[in-house]
């Protein structure tokens, strides 16, 4: 007879939950549609909060953004044809911000192939190029086995996002429970932790530790690989001036010693040893051709194929950022360099004194404009007062052009792990699909967002989904009612007289907006009122927007030296 086990029975969208339960998922994102609806069903059995947003966009963006807060991959649920499609962007972010997730899209029957089922399209063709993994889940028994491989495709190199199409009928059939594979928790797949080749550890040890002038950029990879702790330890105990970018940002808090932003460009081109760690030779390190071609360039990543991209490197080490930078350390305070701690490191004293003082340099260069009263505000002041405002606790999210611009040079996020931005896809809209993730994965931290006003506009609207799950943040949006980086590259390729074609916005008050959504809003004209604003926002206990008109005539250094406008 045939036992109990072989009479139950459970459907395709149960096992996509049981294997979403195994991988450690506690939320999925989705806007509800026909063919996924069973997923939901498993969902609610397994534990799994159902987050249901208004714009497809806006669920693959918050699946990013919660795998880049909690070091787990996020989770998109999308129905088929527009549904799939209109999550290609948030999918393709994370692609180039290399973030695990997982984006389900749905599908027509498998009977009803090439029939012209309802929103039948080739997703699986649309999703390949910018996914580590695309496939369709062929059976109902293979779903849950499945999933798992494509959360296991995520983590091949570079982490980045995976997509599976599950037709109708595969995630609505039932199966046999013993005819289905459901991998267990933690035994599917393997630890990707590499401390890189022992003799090119060895090596940059030693590079190192004969360096006259070195430097170090801590990239994103450093927050992806948890290695902060590496890192921290091994710029203090080889006294290096390091410098952040992306999620790297925070590795270091501000005022500390080896802690440096706007002098890296001085420090790039001065340096004899440059370390680059987690951040492939693209357009925003002038593909390489920034650092100083006498140098000795060593390059630090977790996918070989960005490893000497673009620029020849003196060394190159393929591996888990942390481990790598734990590795060099011990390397250093091991036998071969014993001695080395012990004073060796003081000898970059003079290096690290003439790096703060070109850094004192460009400070004092923008005083004048961090501090100053003119209205309409000048966004140096008004990113100056946003670092201020910023607590131990407090995660920063940029989302916007020339005003995320400004704020690069001057917000310092005061932890590790605190810092969100697109990345270099340079998505605008990532904003509030961001926060939702941030404040569902972390709700005892709080969220300060910047936006600008084209880039709220994009995907704003999930605002009221904040208000409808009660997820406070403060939310400032930079308004100069234009897509003012655009505009200045149009004034300076065909002149002032056509400097405003396709890029000048309406004068929107986004503070009115966020109230008629049940959020808080405040509009900001003097920048005096800018402290006390925030600080309202933040009482609120809402989300909020707080409405600041800024200057549109005032273009960030890194907006003007763009290498597209050149």
């Amino acid at each position: 007879m045939p036992d109990d086990n072989s009479q139950q029975l459970i459907s395709g969208g149960h096992l996509v939950a049981k294997a979403l339960k195994a991988e450690g998922v506690e939320v999925i994102y989705t806007l509800c549609g026909g063919h996924i609806i069973d997923i939901y069903d498993g969902c609610v059995d397994e534990g799994i909060e159902v987050v249901d947003v208004r714009h497809e966009q806006v669920a693959a963006h918050a699946a990013d953004g919660y795998a880049r807060i909690t070091g787990k991959p996020g989770c998109a649920v999308v129905t088929a044809g527009p549904g799939t499609t209109d999550a290609v962007t948030g999918v393709a972010n994370a692609f180039r911000a290399e973030s695990p997730m997982l984006l389900i899209g749905g599908q027509g029957a498998h009977t009803q192939h090439k029939m012209g089922s309802l929103q039948d399209l080739p997703h699986v063709d649309m999703m390949t190029p910018i996914t580590k993994f695309a496939a369709t889940v062929p059976d109902t028994a293979r779903a849950a086995d499945m999933v798992s491989m494509a959360f296991r495709e995520c983590y091949h190199g570079a982490p980045g996002p995976s997509f599976l199409e599950i037709p109708r009928d595969v995630l609505d059939a039932k199966v046999p429970v013993d005819k289905a594979r459901v991998p267990a928790a933690g035994q599917y797949r393997a630890s990707t932790r590499s401390a890189g080749d022992p003799e090119a550890i060895e090596k940059l040890a030693d590079l190192l530790v004969h360096a006259e002038k070195p430097a170090i950029l801590l990239g994103s990879q450093v927050w992806t690989t948890r290695g902060t702790e590496s890192a921290i330890d091994l710029v203090r105990s080889l006294n290096i001036p390091a410098y952040m970018n992306g999620a790297g940002r925070g590795t270091l808090p501000p005022g500390d010693p080896h802690h440096f932003q706007l002098s890296r460009r001085y420090a790039f081109s001065n340096a004899d040893v440059i370390v680059i760690v987690g951040t492939p030779f693209d357009f925003r390190m002038g593909y390489g051709k920034r650092l100083s071609p006498d140098a000795t360039v060593v390059q630090i990543d977790l996918d070989y194929r960005t490893v000497g991209k673009n620029r020849d490197i003196d060394l190159g080490i393929v591996g888990d950022a942390g481990l790598v930078l734990k590795s060099v350390t011990e390397a250093v305070s091991g036998h071969a360099f014993n001695g080395y701690s012990n004073g060796g490191a003081s000898k970059h004293k003079e290096w690290l004194d003439e790096l703060r003082a070109a850094e004192q340099t460009a400070i004092e260069k923008r005083l004048p404009n961090l501090k100053s009263d003119a209205s309409p505000i000048h966004p140096y002041r008004l990113v100056s007062e946003i670092n201020e405002f910023l607590t131990e606790d407090s995660i920063y999210i940029g989302d916007g052009g020339d005003i995320v611009t400004f704020s690069g040079q001057v917000v310092q996020p005061k932890s590790p792990g605190h810092w969100m931005d697109p990345g270099p896809l340079g998505t605008l809209g990532v904003g509030v699909p961001f926060v939702l993730a941030a404040k569902q994965a972390r709700p005892d931290k709080e969220v300060v967002a910047l936006f600008g006003d084209g880039a709220f506009s994009l995907t704003g609207w999930d605002f009221e989904t904040l208000v409808r799950y009660n997820l406070p943040f403060v939310g400032i949006v930079g308004n100069n009612s234009s897509m003012n980086q655009i505009r200045y590259g149009q004034a300076q390729k065909y002149g002032l007289e056509r400097e405003r074609i396709g890029n000048t916005l309406g004068d929107v008050h986004y503070d009115k907006f966020a109230q008629m959504l049940g959020g808080y809003g405040e509009e900001v004209r003097d920048p005096a009122d800018i402290a006390p604003a925030l600080q309202r926002a933040r009482e609120s206990g809402k989300p909020s927007l707080i409405n600041v008109w800024v200057d549109p005539d005032a273009y960030a250094p890194g907006t003007m030296n763009q290498t597209m406008y050149k």
